[in-house]
């Protein structure tokens, strides 16, 4: 069912990272308006969206932290087809170079990274509690 619905919905995403710096300079722009420790958590996640392309700068063997504020320079300046070409090792228009992705899968990557944070979260939250009292071992099953 799901292979029918991916079929039928053929909405593409520009891929090289761009459409994480899209998300990540939306994220910081709204995070302006919130007050309190939601807008701390929105910065963060907004560089979290930024570690995709970084991953992918740095596994091309290229330098991660001039790409990716180049990229991020770009999308500021209205740029919004500018990916990362990893065959040249620079940015690329994205749109030039036909390199998308499905949005389908982008959209469930991103609820899946999102929803796998929370559990680990919480999952800290119950860590941090007050410790078991540990029971001597007697050295017998």
């Amino acid at each position: 069912m799901c292979n029918v619905y991916n079929l039928k919905e053929s909405r593409v995403v520009y891929d090289g990272g761009c459409s994480e710096v899209l998300m990540s300079i939306a994220v910081n722009k709204a995070a302006v308006n919130v007050p309190g420790k939601e807008a701390v958590a929105m910065e963060a996640f907004a560089r979290a969206l930024l570690q995709l392309p970084t991953i992918i700068a740095d596994n091309g063997g290229y330098d991660s932290a001039q790409l990716i504020s180049e990229l991020s320079a770009a999308h500021s300046k209205g740029q919004h087809t500018k990916g990362l070409n990893m065959v040249d090792g620079e940015m690329g228009d994205m749109k030039e170079l036909g390199i998308t992705e499905s949005y389908v899968v982008k959209r469930k990557v991103l609820i899946s990274a999102a929803e796998a944070a929370g559990m680990i979260l919480r999952v800290d939250n119950i860590i941090k509690a007050a410790p078991m009292k540990l029971v001597e071992d007697r050295g017998h099953c």
